[in-house]
């Protein structure tokens, strides 16, 4: 019974996630250009330390095939991507979250793949130059799960920056349409005392 429940509620958030980022025709391009997707809006939050929830722990496989924890990103700040490889604003933000990631090296970033193969998720960070780990969450939803109790990812994209504890310290939801706003939060949370 157990087990039911639990594929259920995985199967639920998946379907939810999914449904935060559909394509009518498949074209990046068209995003936001009234052509049937729907995502967030770019909207973003910052909380505040003294608001924060508790440490959010998850993990996974890899598209490589390795395992990934927040554990790895202990002391850290760092930044969590929820995305999919069909997915139009995800497309349009990843060189930009590539880019950044490598600007800022002192920053992990992972991704969440809500919903691809590994083999679709590889070809799609391959090709936009993505050098940092995804984890695959299709067949549990483990990772969208354990951030539901927090500040949930409620759209694909969503990208949260954790604090230094493994709180959610901020959410963009939906596409990164600047990422200098990214680097913004990244920057607040690191001079955090």
């Amino acid at each position: 019974m157990k087990r039911a429940v639990t594929g259920l509620v995985a199967g639920a958030i998946a379907l939810l996630a999914l449904a935060g980022c559909a394509s009518a025709d498949g074209v990046a391009a068209g995003y936001g250009g009234g052509q049937g997707y729907v995502s967030g809006d770019g909207a973003y939050l910052e909380i505040p330390a003294a608001d924060r929830g508790a440490p959010v722990e998850f993990s996974g496989p890899t598209i490589d095939g390795s395992d990934f924890g927040s554990t790895e990103l202990a002391g850290e700040v760092a930044v969590v991507n929820f995305w999919y490889a069909g997915c139009p604003p995800c497309r349009l933000e990843a060189p930009d979250l590539a880019d950044l990631s490598a600007e800022l090296a002192d920053v992990p970033f992972v991704g969440v793949n809500v919903y691809d193969t590994s083999d679709v998720a590889r070809v799609f960070n391959d090709e936009n130059g993505i050098a940092y780990p995804s984890i695959l969450d299709v067949s549990t939803g483990s990772v969208q799960l354990a951030f539901a109790g927090s500040v949930a990812p409620n759209a694909v994209p969503t990208t949260l920056v954790l604090d230094r504890e493994g709180r959610v310290a901020a959410r963009i939801s939906g596409l990164v349409r600047d990422p200098e706003i990214l680097r913004s939060m990244i920057e607040k949370v690191q001079a955090e005392a």
